[in-house]
């Protein structure tokens, strides 16, 4: 079992500072007193989110031929909760503590109370973490829903559709970027485990002899995204749930495990689901949900190799592994070491001067990087405290326009993580930049 990684242990007290104070992610309601568990994106955390899932779009179904997309509803009847299984066994253990009355996951606390330290607790009882409602102005047993606790079974019951309009066979998969929710009994650690939350999910459709090595294949696949977009190799680990760890439903579960500041956890689960899914679902619906293979005249139950992860933790590992702190000029500097693909600012765009002939061409500079980065235009304070400014948020490229550029037509590009500053002309500033960024 290796180590984890030495971090600082203040590190997630500084990155939910600097989430606050950057405009990244507010605690929801705040005005209120907030609501428990519950976070709102500000302006440069929908920003890094919208990134986050984008950069697995891409891999997942952009850059591929065997993976398609849809997006199913967030509500649902009970019978699809029925057929999965989450009515019956998709629950925590629930205890109160007998001193201070406070309710806790009984598998989280270690046997103590962490409000008030006693070791006394009630029984422990299933708590069912599915939020319940009704749908429509009549209550009743007819009219209860259920909102999604995974995006999951959106795409198990929509099998069938996407079997018959995309003219896929199997290995191919269905993808899906939505929100979930779990009625959590302890939420935690900022966005780490809330009520409310947004997952990445897709789900690989595969013959049953081939289930094993497209399990195998997606475990490496998912943990070498993390890798290409900055997380450290030092900062993952992958876990293999022994035999008598695993779900009802798997045949085989690895953890993509992140080194938190509290220790090693889940960043992302994939699973060799087995055929359940399909077949428990085909049962309870009376539709036959099977592959009809003309070659070999065999009509299957494809298994399911399930890559899921969760967008808003994803960002939030992404945010810790990123936060640097170096001195600069003799001072202390904070920065995020963001990936350019997730950074909420690509480009900062920073006239040395209000002056109106500067603002002309930073305007015309602005236009010119729009259709390719996002950019933020800053003109407010000393140009030293807005290069500190685009260095916490993360932005790895600022672009400034000086008195020299009126008479040279050119602008200084400075680097976030080196700090270093090259005199490029207008003209071949998006060529610059976006052979800086890699892109091609």
């Amino acid at each position: 079992m290796e180590s984890t990684p030495a971090l600082d242990p203040d590190l997630l007290e500084k990155v939910t500072n600097l989430a606050k104070r950057r405009g990244f992610i507010f605690q929801s309601a705040e005005i209120y007193g907030g609501f428990r568990s519950t976070y709102d994106y500000g302006p440069l955390g929908v920003n890094m989110l919208r990134n986050v899932k984008q950069a697995w779009w891409r891999s997942m179904v952009q850059l591929r031929d065997d993976i398609v997309g849809i997006d199913a509803a967030i509500l649902g009847p009970p019978a699809v909760w029925a057929a999965s299984g989450h009515l019956e066994t998709f629950t925590d253990p629930l205890v109160d503590c007998r001193r201070c009355k406070e309710r806790w996951r009984e598998d989280k606390i270690d046997g103590v109370c962490p409000n008030c330290g006693s070791t006394e607790f009630t029984e422990p009882r299933a708590f069912n973490l599915m939020f319940k409602t009704q749908a429509g102005p009549v209550e009743g047993e007819g009219a209860t829903a259920y909102l999604r606790p995974e995006t999951a079974q959106g795409m198990f019951t929509n099998f069938a559709n996407v079997l018959s309009t995309i003219r896929k066979k199997p290995p191919f998969g269905i993808a899906q970027i939505g929100k979930s929710f779990r009625n959590e009994i302890t939420p935690q650690n900022f966005v780490f485990r809330t009520r409310e939350f947004e997952q990445m999910e897709m789900e690989y459709f595969v013959p049953p002899a081939e289930a094993e090595q497209w399990y195998q294949y997606w475990v490496q696949v998912r943990h070498d995204w993390y890798l290409d977009l900055g997380i450290p190799r030092e900062m993952l680990r992958l876990h293999e749930h022994a035999a008598a760890d695993l779900s009802h439903y798997s045949k085989g579960t690895t953890d993509i495990e992140f080194a938190y500041p509290w220790g090693w956890d889940e960043l992302e689960g994939i699973a060799n689901r087995g055929d359940y899914d399909l077949t428990q679902h085909s049962n309870a619906s009376g539709t036959r949900l099977e592959y009809f293979d003309q070659t070999a005249n065999v009509r299957y139950t494809p298994y399911v190799i399930e890559p899921a992860a969760g967008a808003t933790r994803a960002m939030m590992a992404f945010l810790l592994a990123a936060y640097h702190e170096d001195e600069v000029d003799g001072e202390t500097r904070t920065l995020l070491r963001l990936d350019w693909r997730l950074a909420p600012y690509q480009v900062a765009i920073l006239p040395l001067s209000k002056k109106p002939e500067l603002e002309g061409v930073s305007r015309e500079v602005l236009a010119k990087l729009q259709p390719f980065f996002m950019c933020d235009y800053d003109v407010t304070q000393s140009i030293g405290r807005r290069y500190r400014r685009q260095d916490e948020v993360g932005t790895p490229f600022c672009v400034t326009v000086d008195f020299g550029t009126l008479e040279d037509r050119a602008v200084t590009v400075r680097d976030r993580d080196t700090t270093e500053q090259t005199r490029v002309k207008i003209d071949d500033l998006l060529a610059e930049l976006l052979d800086r960024a890699n892109v091609t």
